[in-house]
């Protein structure tokens, strides 16, 4: 019976998500609907998608043990660094700037963008290849938190679900394309939101209560630098290392002002109500799902011990954590899970599988047929191809980590996403704000960017010492990448200044154009034609 009470939930959850991509087959018939939805999406679903993208099982079973066990209850200030850095401030200075540049550029994706704010098509394509180089791994790693819990609910092999799971993934995107997408993400999120509460109740309950709980922790201790006991640590208000907290806040939260598959959904803003609307649904969002899964992960060290995550792992303290939990609640957490993986992956292939079509193969087909690029159908048979090549390509190298001694896969999740935001956050922010950034700049971005990250992987599969021991850690590293790059952007702009200011004038001509009030405020309607 317990067991049928989790084939059940599974089988109704695969029914929904497929139903939702056959329904939405209608509405990605073209280019502009399958990659956003044809700016049509409302602020409900855009703000789902937003959050739904931005956390994954990552975050729930790898980042909440992982960083719960070194910071304790401190591990909280991630999430609210998540919902008020990466989810509040985010909507507040990019939701409706970029909605409105984009609009007027015609742009689809961040190369795009990259490409025609700055006049170089040699951009769009360097862009196009950092997130084609670093998005595979990143959507390797969302299998990651999926193994220890269908092995601990269903005692099945990992390699099943992963292929479950990517083919079910497939089906929904390949057919129903970014509406599709939002929809389910709408549906995967209240599945998190219901489930990550119901959780954090029942295992609080299950040591009497948060205040039992909390005691509990504070007789765990640690040792400091200098050699002194720190009593009570994993339950003070910064916890034992704040210079480590404080980059894991930065490179969680900042970050995803540089992400691709984030920035990506104010594309598809539908009207000025979605920008307020979502802001807080968000921000709320993120508030219970981050908060909820790095507070709950501050507690594993009183479920496991540190000789159980010297031999497993961190993924293994939150299934620790879990175990013992009812058969209807594992359910819902496998349930939760799978919608935070699947939630991401959809984004992210779909990312993928946009940028290397309109941004890398179709400048290809210039001058090789009569409009000068691929046609309509050609470019969505090449994104449907590319998006079902992406995800396998990311089962695989899953399956291939967990069946071997490879482990470099897993690590690579922190420095794909220093890399992306390191290139691209400070010249896209610049980019919507400030005139004067210049494409001199924005080389220096994607260059240091991508270089700094690559540089600490080479150091740490040496094992020698990047910069100094602090930068070491990809975590660390790619908040140098993102805080360099914010200060150099600027610098260099001024150096190297742009040289058709008269351009550039143009394209923040959207910003004034009259609709009730100037494009600043609010999107208004859609552009005219001479735009």
């Amino acid at each position: 019976m317990d067991m049928l009470i989790k084939i059940i939930f599974l089988i109704a959850f695969f029914a929904v998500m497929i139903g939702v991509g056959i329904y939405c087959r209608k509405q990605a018939t073209d280019v502009n609907g399958f990659v956003l939805g044809s700016r049509n999406v409302g602020p409900w679903l855009t703000a789902f998608a937003f959050g739904t993208s931005y956390f994954s099982a990552v975050i729930f079973v790898g980042y909440a043990g992982q960083f719960g066990w070194k910071y304790g209850m401190a591990a909280t200030w991630i999430g609210i660094g998540n919902a008020l850095i990466g989810s509040l401030l985010a909507w507040k200075l990019l939701g409706r700037r970029t909605r409105v540049m984009t609009q007027h550029l015609s742009s689809a994706t961040m190369p795009d963008f990259f490409g025609k704010r700055f006049d170089s098509n040699a951009l769009k394509i360097a862009a196009a290849v950092i997130i084609f180089v670093f998005l595979i791994p990143y959507t390797a790693s969302l299998y990651n938190g999926l193994s220890r819990l269908f092995e601990m609910a269903f005692h099945i092999d990992y390699t099943y679900c992963v292929i479950g799971m990517a083919v079910l993934t497939g089906i929904y995107v390949v057919v129903g394309g970014y509406m599709a997408t939002a929809i389910n993400d709408f549906i995967q999120g209240i599945i998190m939101l219901f489930g990550i509460v119901a959780v954090i109740v029942a295992i609080m309950l299950s040591k009497g209560g948060i205040s039992e709980a909390v005691a509990e922790l504070s007789h765990q201790s640690v040792q400091t630098a200098a050699g002194t006991t720190f009593n009570g640590a994993f339950t003070s208000f910064f916890g034992p290392d704040f210079f480590g907290l404080f980059g894991v806040v930065i490179l969680t939260s900042l970050g995803t002002w540089g992400l691709p598959q984030m920035v990506q959904k104010f594309y598809a803003i539908k009207s000025e109500k979605s920008i307020s609307t979502g802001t807080i649904v968000s921000t709320a969002f993120a508030v219970i799902v981050a908060g909820g899964c790095y507070f709950l992960g501050g507690f594993g060290r009183i479920f496991t011990t540190q000789e159980a995550v010297d031999k497993n792992g961190f993924d293994s303290i939150i299934p620790s954590m879990l175990e013992n939990l009812s058969p209807v609640l594992i359910g819902i957490v496998v349930i939760l899970v799978l919608s935070a993986s699947m939630s991401t992956l959809s984004s992210l292939v779909l990312t993928s599988g946009a940028t290397l079509t309109l941004d890398f193969i179709n400048p290809i087909f210039k001058g090789k047929s009569e409009a000068g690029t691929m046609t309509e159908k050609s470019k969505m048979r090449c994104m449907r191809i590319l998006i079902v090549f992406f995800i396998a390509v990311s089962a695989l190298l899953a399956i291939i980590q967990a069946k071997s001694s490879v482990t470099f896969i897993a690590q690579l999740m922190g420095i794909s996403w220093g890399a992306l935001a390191g290139a691209f956050l400070a010249p896209f922010l610049y980019g919507l704000y400030m005139k004067k950034t210049s494409k001199a700049a924005v080389w220096v971005s994607f260059i240091l960017g991508a270089g700094i990250m690559i540089a600490d992987m080479a150091c740490n599969f040496t094992g020698n010492v990047f910069i100094s021991p602090y930068f070491t850690s990809p975590i660390n590293a790619g908040v140098l990448a993102m805080l360099a790059n914010l200060v150099l952007v600027p610098i260099i702009s001024l150096v190297f200044p742009n040289k058709n200011q008269e351009s550039v004038n143009n394209i923040f001509s959207c910003f004034d154009r009259k609709v009730t009030v100037s494009s600043k405020h609010a999107i208004g309607d859609e552009e005219t034609s001479n735009n």
